[in-house]
């Protein structure tokens, strides 16, 4: 397939262009830019919907129960699943795919792995322009399930139009949450694996604590849901309040949102090329060796450094 078409395909629904795409997208090939500039007037229709919390909560047990339910309610879904980087391939080390192995063959359903690669905030540095291929194929829903690491989660809120914070009782997640600001994070806190003993106090407690919130009239009031997903106990009622808060946002607040994320993707983008144009310009004339050998040495201090770099690279030719 010429590359020309490959974004024409992505638009079609086509899973092997989305999947080749994906790919380029995680390999930092450089035509995948052209294809994500060509894709991106078709994206911003998809419903995204984050995932967080700790390790071991059973988030990837609820993402699989939550698409089963999507599926039943005719909706098709995409999912991204970012796992923890092996330090032997780079790839993900997890395998949600392995575990939502049974939806593979639905075609309504298109699952991704991502592997962090190092990437803070709980997300792969590649994950919002895979959200975007999945929204341009025509998903209703896009999963996003981050890697769960705690305290840098937070980066899930430029993306997700509703973020769903997952925990359990006894790990003593009630603190952690405090901690790690998620519960300026959450829309819809689910405490999983229900059936074990602390799970109504969990809930107690994470109430207790969303109420000392000022929330204005017109703002949106978090709920906390009890679940058991391995069992499918509670799941079909977070899918409704996923799609409560999904009417919530209504057009403003969704166009809001849109916007944010844009803006986010174009910040992100105008530093990785600003940064790799500076290195490669200090390269060229020498003062690059030259900043690190007086680093190296302490004759020169790094914000120094950064200044007298900056300076060369602002410079008019």
């Amino acid at each position: 397939m010429r590359e020309s078409q490959l974004a024409e395909a992505v638009i079609r629904g086509e899973v092997r262009a989305a999947a080749r795409l994906m790919r380029d997208i995680d390999d930092e090939i450089s035509s995948a830019r052209e294809e994500l500039k060509a894709l991106f007037p078709y994206t911003g229709r998809a419903h995204i919907v984050g995932i967080t919390g700790s390790p071991g909560t059973g988030k990837s047990t609820l993402v699989d129960h939550i698409i089963q339910s999507y599926r039943q309610r005719k909706r098709t879904v995409g999912v991204v699943a970012v796992d923890p980087t092996s330090p032997f391939t780079g790839g993900a080390i997890l395998g949600d795919r392995v575990r939502m192995q049974r939806h593979s063959t639905d075609e309504g359903v298109f699952i991704r792995s991502l592997a962090t690669r190092g990437h803070l905030g709980g997300l792969s540095r590649s994950t919002h322009d895979i959200v975007d291929v999945l929204d341009a194929m025509g998903k209703d829903v896009v999963l996003v399930e981050t890697v769960g690491v705690g305290q840098d989660e937070v980066e899930i809120v430029r993306l997700a139009h509703t973020n769903v914070v997952v925990l359990i009782p006894g790990m003593g997640d009630e603190i952690q949450a405090i901690k790690a600001g998620i519960l300026e994070v959450g829309d819809i806190f689910v405490v999983n694996k229900a059936d074990r003993e602390g799970a109504d106090k969990t809930v107690r407690e994470l109430e207790i604590m969303l109420e000392m919130n000022n929330y204005g009239p017109d703002d949106w009031r978090p709920v906390v849901l009890k679940t058991e997903a391995i069992h499918h106990k509670g799941v079909e009622e977070l899918v409704d309040q996923i799609e409560r808060h999904r009417e919530f946002l209504g057009k403003r607040l969704w166009e809001e949102k849109q916007r944010a994320r844009v803006h986010g993707k174009f910040m992100e983008t105008l530093r990785d090329l600003l940064y790799e144009e500076a290195i490669k310009r200090l390269r060229e004339n020498g003062l690059w060796e030259k900043l690190m050998r007086s680093l190296g040495e302490r004759s020169l201090d790094p914000y120094s450094a950064a200044e007298e770099a900056m300076a060369h690279v602002l410079r008019p030719d």
